[in-house]
């Protein structure tokens, strides 16, 4: 095998090592940002899950009392008012910083 097939051959691997490489460096936001979303979406779901049991226990309820379907329900309705609180603390944090206090 001459010099010239063997540069070939190792420039060939380095070109492919070098594109994975940059793949994977401009795949790293989305990989990173799917997992922040999943984390999020986990920690949702235990505070709802959480506050479902609150809101049974007031009610002198267990979760043997509903069906799986109800209970899904019921943590969905906790989750979408999780999120709702989320964005009016955000959007008030976002005008307190921007000092539009007269708007809240």
């Amino acid at each position: 095998m001459g010099i010239k097939n063997r540069i070939k051959t190792s420039s060939g691997k380095l070109l492919s090592v070098a594109s994975e490489n940059i793949t994977k460096a401009f795949d790293y936001p989305s990989i990173k940002g799917k997992e922040l979303k999943q984390a999020v979406k986990k920690k949702i779901r235990e505070k709802a899950v959480l506050s479902t049991k609150a809101r049974l226990a007031e009610h002198h309820k267990r979760f043997d009392d509903y069906s799986d379907e109800e209970l899904e329900i019921i943590i969905l309705d906790e989750e979408r008012k999780i999120k709702d609180d989320l964005k009016t603390k955000s959007l008030v944090a976002s005008l307190a910083i921007l000092g539009l206090d007269f708007l809240i």
